[in-house]
């Protein structure tokens, strides 16, 4: 069965968003996209409100789904599109077509007056429990382009694609998180940005401050394990330009910063079969938060 890049879709300018770059992608990859719209039912008294009744219900399953394909089909001559209308409560519904999807892309709004995301209960369930990549993209306006600055006379599209950025732990690196950043840069002919951000062991933080030849070995203990690391993926990806960035610090905080010049960040989250609660991590939380570019969120082992 052929994967699909499926978008959650409800109408709002956030998913609307989502849908855009969901279609790229899909050019990008050379897959169908599909828009999955998903009407949770009301309690029957609710149903009977002149605002909630079968007109509501039809606009909302017919309606916004149509439109937004025939929108999608005109912008984006030659990609297969089609929509599907699903029943129940959002995350669950959302996690389950998630299954057979290449990626799933949700909608996000941007923090008013601040860089970053406003993550919804919605989307950090399906992030918590999706077994599939997990896409957030941002609507507002202090999102920025994908590509870096046109020449004047040119179209923004035609330029190049600013770096993917990605964020790796080299005490636990999964393939499968490295592969899908590689091939990321790969599809949009762009360098990667690997970030790397380490403390220190607790017994060494109090000579670090006073010790700089301290800070400076752990410093280059760092970047030389990171560099090891990706020898073997720099091969497998020749055409790929890679540069690590190994920073003392909070990986979240060099992440949210990278991001403003990225067309892409993208995190890891290890998969638990713990149905209860967000299982995120502190460095993708901050991230989904904080970023100013679309976050792709990989689940691993």
């Amino acid at each position: 069965m052929t994967r699909t890049v499926t978008v959650g879709l409800d109408g709002s300018r956030e998913s609307r968003a989502a849908s855009e770059w969901a279609a790229r992608e899909a050019q990008l990859l050379g897959l169908p996209l599909k828009l999955v719209q998903v009407w949770e039912p009301v309690p029957d008294p609710m149903a009977q409100a002149p605002l909630l009744g079968s007109e509501t219900q039809q606009h909302w399953t017919e309606r916004v789904p149509r439109e937004a394909a025939e929108g999608i089909r005109l912008r984006h001559p030659g990609l297969d599109v089609s929509t599907e209308q699903v029943s129940g409560r959002p995350a669950e519904m959302l996690t389950s077509v998630a299954k057979d999807a290449e990626v799933l892309v949700l909608g996000s709004r941007g923090l008013s007056g601040l860089g970053g995301f406003l993550v919804g209960s919605v989307g950090l369930a399906v992030v918590a429990h999706a077994e599939r990549p997990v896409v957030l993209v941002r609507a507002d306006a202090q999102a920025p382009d994908e590509h870096e600055t046109a020449p004047a006379g040119t179209r923004a599209s035609a330029a190049p694609f600013r770096p993917v950025v990605v964020g790796l732990d080299i005490e636990s690196p999964d393939e499968e998180l490295i592969e899908f950043a590689f091939a990321a840069a790969a599809r949009r002919a762009t360098s990667l940005r690997v970030v790397h951000g380490w403390n220190p062991p607790p017994y060494y933080a109090y000579g670090l401050t006073a010790d700089l030849d301290l800070h400076d070995r752990l410093a280059r203990r760092e970047s030389v394990a990171l560099a090891e690391l990706l020898r073997p993926w720099r091969e497998k990806h020749p055409d790929v330009e890679v540069t690590e960035e190994s920073s003392y610090g909070t990986a979240g905080n060099h992440l949210a910063d990278a991001s403003r010049d990225a067309s892409l960040v993208v995190v890891g989250r290890r998969i638990r079969r713990s149905p209860f609660g967000s299982h995120i991590g502190p460095v993708t939380h901050a991230v989904l938060h904080h970023s100013a570019a679309p976050v792709a969120v990989v689940p691993h082992p």
